[in-house]
């Protein structure tokens, strides 16, 4: 029964009944220049899951040194590989592509409403939750569109998500996907992906690298299951294309500041690759939903001229799974999953 049925006479009715799916990315810059880059660095930066380090300590060095330096850096970065006929990053044009998509797949069941958000930046997950209980959703499953489990990705989307719903009177029912990291949907996915790619290619790959974001190793010791996620990923794709650790190598990218990082670092590797003669590398970034700085500038663009100055010849960025059918493929069995029981 509609809970609408027993509102107090004189009352508006309420909306509908709805499910709502909410994917939500990392972040996105508004703009590159530097006063939009210093928001979103300082929003994302500030964030104690993603650094943990002294808080007061911790102020002093983002606010008096990284937020004056950083943000005309990382905005020249991003001016790279901004959509231009849109005017944002291709991170927010791809994920509004994979909730459109998803919507359009899942279009058989109308009490389902697809949206979109942001950890760090716009849209906010905040907005989007509440315009979904506004449009009548109680029940909402949380996507973060991270296949891999860390508490700087995922657990920070479950925080953001948390503290939303602590504003709301009457709070819908929440749910959040856990990792795909090992489900069969994502390795086959990233395996059509890559044979796919390679095929297009006018080399043969003599060594595949697939780069993780990386994060301190203190975070590994600390019990995050992020590195092993990672690995479970890499060695299942070896399985499933019948490579081994030399053919397709695990590595880690992204480093930012002192801290000891995971390791093998990406760029040392692609380094070390062209000085032993490596001649032909293709790279793939399976932690990585959609395309974003961290693939299209810092792999397809840094890596790729380490590489060749280094001595390599051919260098390949292989697209993540992105809006894809291969990509779409992993969402949807993500989502239809997780909606068991309330679809």
């Amino acid at each position: 029964m509609n809970p609408s049925d027993h509102k107090p006479a004189g009352h508006p009715a309420l909306p509908p009944r709805r499910i709502g799916v909410l994917l939500v990315n990392l972040g996105t810059p508004d703009a590159t220049d530097y006063w939009s880059m210093r928001r979103y660095l300082k929003e994302f930066l500030s964030d104690p899951r993603v650094i943990e380090e002294n808080r007061i300590k911790w102020w002093l060095v983002l606010n008096l040194i990284i937020l004056t330096v950083r943000p005309g850096r990382k905005g020249r970065d991003y001016d790279k590989i901004w959509n231009r006929d849109l005017n944002e990053s291709f991170l927010k044009t791809i994920t509004r592509a994979q909730s459109d998509k998803l919507g359009a797949m899942l279009v058989g069941n109308p009490d389902l409403l697809v949206d979109w958000g942001m950890r760090y930046g716009n849209p906010s997950i905040a907005s989007k939750l509440e315009a979904m209980q506004a449009a009548g959703c109680d029940r909402i499953l949380l996507v973060p569109l991270y296949p891999q489990y860390a508490a700087a990705t995922t657990a920070t989307v479950c925080d953001k998500a948390f503290e939303a719903l602590a504003r709301m009177r009457w709070q819908p029912a929440l749910r959040v996907a856990p990792a795909w990291h090992d489900q069969p949907a994502y390795i086959e996915a990233l395996a059509n992906s890559l044979e796919r790619e390679i095929a297009k290619l006018t080399f043969k790959p003599d060594v595949i690298i697939a780069s993780f974001h990386g994060m301190p190793e203190e975070y590994l010791q600390k019990g995050d299951p992020y590195y092993c996620h990672c690995a479970k990923t890499a060695r299942l794709l070896r399985e499933r294309m019948g490579l081994d650790e030399s053919q397709l190598m695990l590595t880690f990218q992204s480093r930012f500041g002192p801290a000891e990082w995971l390791k093998p670092y990406t760029d040392e590797t692609v380094k070390a690759l062209a000085e032993r003669g490596v001649k032909n590398l293709a790279i793939i970034t399976p932690g990585f939903a959609a395309d974003c700085l961290e693939t299209l500038e810092e792999i397809a663009m840094e890596n790729a001229e380490i590489f060749h100055q280094a001595g390599g010849e051919n260098f390949a960025a292989i697209p993540c799974l992105n809006d894809s059918p291969d990509g779409m493929n992993v969402i949807r069995d993500v989502v239809e999953r997780e909606l068991q029981g309330w679809v």
